[in-house]
């Protein structure tokens, strides 16, 4: 009797636990099922709370994912784990090869122009006169005119104006060819045109609150929805406002569209319940609050004049003439003459702890992503290399600043080799590095965007903040110290610097040469 009862027990308990494997086993999949992945640009941060709440109401469990179309093309391609996208700009759906997407349509549409400071616009005399592309070009290379905007290889924001630029000098062709890109004109003006870049931005938020945190740029480069969130907060800081230029001759234009990712996960019925409340008219009212154009066709008489202010240079009876973007390969080839050619030259200087607690782990990593940085075929891979134009400076440091090492993206192997045979040991100064890094980049002269980049391991036991203050307010020419934050370092310190010279701290403790190619998109 005994025997049967413990051969039915242990029958019971494997079936309980064959019947627990499998419950686990679809779980996920149960709750796949009600989640719905979405891969959206930071632009759509402002609406993005209301259709999480709209999906819980329809028992939709909406999670989001934020980056820039640039780098969502990639992840759709390299991770097929979502069920929607939410871009700034139809163009990237077509350089998808991969990822299958469909069922796009446009939630609203938000023009990318500049805004420049109104005092400013009517010395230029472009306040209530039609202005083309030419014109903003001559203001900025007779010296005039000066911008500061988001990074060209790194955000759409970036990346649509300089093809917006290039379409237009280009003469508004019907189709833009890659012979075209050869032609010295058009690259002696767009060259003109990004000499007048004073800093860049690897994302649209910091863009903003960088230019209203500082009284030093009198023009940004920017959506028309960021540019009238920035005029609202100058205006309730009593500071003089843009006025945004619209060229007759062409602008380029996102279309925010709100895609299906089909990876035949049967997710169409949700994807169609959430597009459609963004199309709503509700929704469309709350957009255009918001600075989002919600009308097709190019102008509407009755926009709401208490956001699309005719005092911002804004004209919703105008019509706007669309940029035409290039194919994709005429596209790619763009951006590789913007590397080389184009850009503006960065001047930066690497302040690298060696102190004495990198030794290990810390060490090992730091010359890996300085390797990665440096490398020009490793770097080429993401966009971020170096041109033979760009001035690099190495400050390796401990308790004292090391030999200062120099040389341009040109040739970087000598000092690769010279990081690599550096050696930890001594105490942290993060100050005096900084300082001595803001004194070489202000021997490298005015024809650069400069940036300092401070990576640190551990808290500064030498130095202080007031040092770089007192030498900070000195300066003439306001140079950011960017920092990445590495092992134990101080969080409150690399902020104070920060905040100092409106920058911002990077987040190496995960990934060093992550944090690496995130800082490079804001020189």
């Amino acid at each position: 009797m005994k025997k049967k009862i413990i051969v039915i027990v242990v029958a019971l308990l494997f079936i309980f636990s064959f019947s627990m494997d499998f419950i686990k086993e679809q779980l996920p999949n149960i709750s796949d099922k009600k989640s719905f992945r979405i891969l959206a640009n930071p632009d759509n941060k402002d609406f993005m709370d209301e259709l999480v709440k709209y999906g819980k109401k329809e028992h939709i469990n909406v999670s989001v994912e934020y980056v820039d179309d640039l780098e969502a093309v990639d992840m759709l391609e390299e991770d097929n784990n979502y069920d929607a996208v939410w871009m700034s700009n139809s163009v990237w759906l077509y350089m998808l090869n991969n990822a299958r997407v469909s069922n796009s349509k446009s939630i609203s549409i938000n023009p990318v122009v500049m805004g420049i400071k109104k005092s400013k616009a009517k010395e230029l005399g472009f306040v209530d006169n039609e202005i083309k592309n030419k014109d903003i070009l001559n203001a900025v290379s007779s010296g005039k005119l000066k911008y500061v905007m988001t990074s060209v290889t790194k955000t759409n924001t970036g990346l649509t104006a300089y093809l917006g630029f290039l379409n237009s000098l280009a003469g508004s062709p019907e189709i833009l060819t890659s012979d075209m890109l050869n032609n010295e004109t058009l690259v002696t003006n767009l060259k003109s045109l990004f000499s007048g870049v004073e800093r860049v931005s690897g994302s649209s938020s910091f863009l903003e609150d960088m230019f209203v945190n500082s009284d030093d740029y009198e023009a940004v480069i920017a959506t028309e929805s960021s540019l009238i969130n920035i005029n609202k907060q100058l205006e309730s800081s009593n500071k003089e406002t843009l006025y945004l230029l619209y060229p007759s001759d062409g602008v380029a234009i996102n279309d925010s569209p709100f895609a299906y990712v089909d990876r035949g996960q049967e997710k169409l019925e949700k994807f169609n319940i959430l597009q459609s409340y963004l199309l709503s008219s509700s929704t469309q009212k709350e957009l255009e609050k918001l600075g989002k154009r919600t009308w097709y066709g190019g102008t509407n008489n009755n926009a709401d004049k208490s956001v699309f202010k005719t005092s911002y240079g804004i004209d919703t009876t105008k019509y706007l003439m669309p940029l035409k973007y290039p194919s994709k390969k005429v596209m790619n080839e763009a951006i590789a003459l913007y590397i080389a050619e184009l850009r503006k030259p960065a001047a930066v200087a690497f302040c690298l702890d060696y102190s004495g607690s990198m030794s290990g782990n810390g060490e090992r990593e730091l010359k890996s992503a300085m390797d990665f940085i440096l490398d020009y075929n490793k770097a080429s891979e993401e966009r971020l290399q170096f041109s033979k134009y760009d001035k690099i400076i190495v400050i390796p440091f401990d308790s004292k600043n090391r030999t200062v090492l120099t040389g341009n993206g040109s040739y970087t192997g000598d000092l690769i080799s010279k990081i690599n045979q550096s050696i930890p040991g001594g105490g942290t100064n993060i100050y005096r590095c900084t300082v001595e890094a803001l004194k070489q980049l202000e021997k490298t002269g005015k024809d650069y965007v400069k940036s300092v980049i401070l990576m640190s391991d551990g808290h500064s036991n030498m130095g202080r903040i007031e040092d770089v203050a007192s030498y900070y307010s000195r300066m003439t020419e306001k140079i950011p110290v960017y920092s990445i934050m590495f092992g134990q370092s101080s969080e409150d310190e690399l902020e104070g610097l920060a905040n100092l010279t409106n920058a911002k701290v990077f987040d190496g403790r995960t990934s060093l040469i992550r944090a690496f190619k995130e800082v490079r998109s804001y020189n």
